[in-house]
């Protein structure tokens, strides 16, 4: 909309559009090495003590970064899009405007595949940069569904996530998430509603039930991301590709009696065996 050849000074073109001057002149950078750095250490620490916040966090990371403050480490983890685990209402920032489901899984018993979907947002560093990953979960079998990478946290990439697992696998019974923006937007609950999939979100106290998803980040990251300082966002993609298929079709979860999440899904043990 700015065009810097007209003849109409860029201050006009800013006011005409009702846009800030700094937004025209503002010249986008690329994070430094020693952000990207630290970002990683803060991930891989974060996986260890998902209860510290940015106080423990600079105390845990002082011995390789004496220089960091506690408000740079606050200010890359929201950049980062993780919070420490704690019983308050969600670990991302909530959208006050949109509304929040109840949390439906309090003692009831998810034993059979697609009965409840989980879904989560996790940051993966790469060599340069970073992306960030979601994935839709199913809940009795440990399955990755369908996933998305996506250099933006906005709710496009959750929304394809979850198209995707549908067309493939049918709708679950219930759809369980935190109160990120991304999943209390209108066009994500939307999808969910038309589809008749009723909508769980972690409350106060209820925090622990995203444990699942959580320990898919920890096997992803450790058992492949870490291994690998992922150059380009494809190479990034492709890897963790790779951890999907190996994690569904060989990994066995000793929760699933050695099995593994094909399995567990494909053929799920009689209601009996399973309780």
């Amino acid at each position: 909309m700015i065009d810097r050849t007209h003849a109409l000074p860029l201050t006009r073109q800013a006011a005409a559009l009702g846009i800030s001057r700094g937004a025209v002149y503002y010249t986008p950078r690329s994070v430094s090495a020693w952000d990207l750095a630290l970002m990683r250490r803060i991930d891989a620490v974060h996986l260890d003590f998902p209860f510290a916040g940015a106080r423990m966090l600079r105390r845990l990371l002082r011995p390789e970064f004496p220089g960091v403050g506690r408000r740079r480490i606050s200010t890359l983890m929201r950049q980062m899009g993780i919070a420490a685990i704690a019983p308050q209402p969600g670990t991302s920032r909530r959208h006050r405007a949109h509304p929040v489901f109840p949390y439906l899984l309090r003692h009831r018993p998810i034993t059979q595949p697609n009965a409840v979907w989980a879904m989560d947002i996790t940051y993966i560093p790469m060599a340069h940069g970073f992306v960030y990953l979601a994935a839709v979960l199913d809940w009795a079998s440990r399955r990755v569904l369908s996933w998305r990478v996506s250099i933006t946290l906005d709710s496009a990439f959750c929304v394809a996530a979850v198209e995707e697992a549908i067309a493939r696998y049918g709708c679950p019974t219930i759809f369980n998430t935190d109160q990120g923006a991304q999943f209390t937007s209108a066009a994500f609950t939307g999808l969910l509603l038309d589809h008749g999939i009723r909508i769980s979100m972690d409350g106060r106290g209820c925090w622990r039930d995203n444990i699942f998803v959580e320990r898919l980040w920890r096997s992803l990251k450790y058992e492949e991301v870490y291994l690998h300082g992922y150059d380009s966002v494809a190479a990034a993609t492709g890897g963790i590709g790779r951890y999907f298929t190996l994690y569904n079709t060989r990994r066995p979860h000793s929760s699933l009696a050695d099995r593994t999440p094909d399995e567990a899904y494909f053929f799920p043990l009689p209601l009996a065996e399973a309780a």
